[in-house]
């Protein structure tokens, strides 16, 4: 099957830019075909092969520059994969990381992690969880060490669950994984989430050298802990987890168990972020180090949260609560906002609290979450280290 990209859009899909949105083809199928499709220049002459599938992002991909789309195409593509992460593979202390990222790694549309022997394949669009058999077979020839994986569906689907074995021997629940030497208990069958986000890795990483190493660390938004747990592991004197989630203080005092860290020693707390930072000024409560690592969105009874409207509110209320002479790490993975401008978002809230402020570390994604320079966007994560002087 053809298909025609409009003058307009050809000059990027053909320096390699891989994402088709709608208003890129000059006409736009009613039902989106199965097929893989070739798309063709104004003159017909084909510019890559991809598909399309409706997801959050675009409804298709540009995959192949220079020809089909096949079993050996993808065992290419998974198998430069591989290599571009022995130094994980090679690595001791680390067990669980991502071994193919989407469009940094030529497929938009499935990502793939390891978590020890096993894998978890997250699908984004309906096209290519119908094109699993052919994806998944060259997947196990070239990693033929994973005796088993789940999925994850993160399109809208009725009848599909949100998570599935997918094939093999089954994973142990926990599934204790390392990262920079700590354990961390993971479960692969529960919902979408497993328990660790894998991008943070480097960040964590800091935390377990000693970037609060002898400091009081609030980590909100906390989730299951990790950035808790590393602190502790790099010599935290105390840290606070607060997320609204119940399941929260369950799953933190479970990481922290797994390394044999006390949890009594530590404050784990089931709370509104914002209504906590109410409490803990009311308290006079102060922190050391403060990580905001918020969701994308979020929304409770009271309250609706996005990043791009609200993440300035946060860092007004987390200065409330820093030491005179304090860290922020401030961290979003919301791929719509720009570094430069969640940059801006902070500087702004900064200098109306009338605070001195040194940006002293930046990260971005590790290299394990591969990213392509003609797709900018696909590096979506964003964490400054922050100095600020009261």
């Amino acid at each position: 099957m053809k298909l025609t990209l409009t003058k307009k859009s050809e000059k990027k899909f053909k320096r390699g830019y891989p994402l088709i949105r709608t208003e890129d083809l000059t006409e736009v199928p009613r039902t989106l075909p199965n097929d893989w499709i070739d798309f063709v220049d104004s003159k017909g002459q084909v510019v890559a092969a991809g598909y399309l599938g409706k997801q959050n992002k675009g409804i298709g991909w540009l995959v192949n520059w220079q020809g089909r789309i096949d079993a050996a195409f993808l065992q290419t593509l998974f198998t430069a994969a591989k290599q571009k992460r022995q130094s994980y593979e090679n690595d001791e202390l680390v067990t669980a990381f991502r071994l193919f990222n989407g469009e940094g790694d030529g497929f938009g549309g499935l990502t793939i992690d390891r978590y020890g022997d096993y894998a978890v394949f997250s699908w984004y669009n309906q096209t290519l969880y119908e094109k699993k058999e052919l994806l998944v077979t060259a997947f196990r020839r070239v990693f033929p060490e994973i005796i088993g994986a789940y999925e994850k569906i993160r399109f809208s689907t009725e009848p599909l669950p949100e998570s599935q074995k997918l094939f093999g021997a089954d994973a142990p629940e926990p599934l204790i994984v390392l990262e920079n030497g700590v354990r961390y208990a993971t479960y692969l069958n529960d919902g979408l989430m497993t328990g660790i986000f894998l991008d943070q890795k480097e960040v964590r990483q800091r935390l377990v050298e000693g970037a609060a190493a002898g400091k009081s660390l609030l980590n909100m938004f906390s989730y299951t802990g990790a950035f808790s747990v590393a602190a502790a592991m790099g010599g935290a004197s105390t840290t606070t987890s607060v997320d609204l989630a119940k399941r929260s203080l369950p799953k933190t005092t479970e990481q922290f168990a797994v390394n044999d860290l006390n949890s009594a020693d530590q404050k784990i707390v089931v709370m509104d972020v914002f209504e906590y930072f109410k409490y803990a000024a009311r308290k006079k409560l102060q922190y050391d180090v403060i990580v905001l690592d918020p969701p994308s969105f979020a929304r409770n009874k009271k309250k609706v949260f996005s990043v791009a409207k609200n993440y300035g509110d946060l860092v007004l209320s987390a200065v409330d609560l820093l030491a005179e002479k304090g860290l922020l790490i401030a961290s979003t993975n919301a791929a719509n906002i720009t570094l430069e401008k969640y940059k801006a978002m902070i500087v702004q809230a900064l200098d109306e609290k009338g605070v001195r402020y040194r940006f002293r570390e930046i990260y971005q994604l590790p290299a394990d979450f591969q990213t392509t320079p003609t797709f900018e966007e696909g590096n979506y994560l964003k964490v400054f280290f922050i100095e600020i002087e009261k």
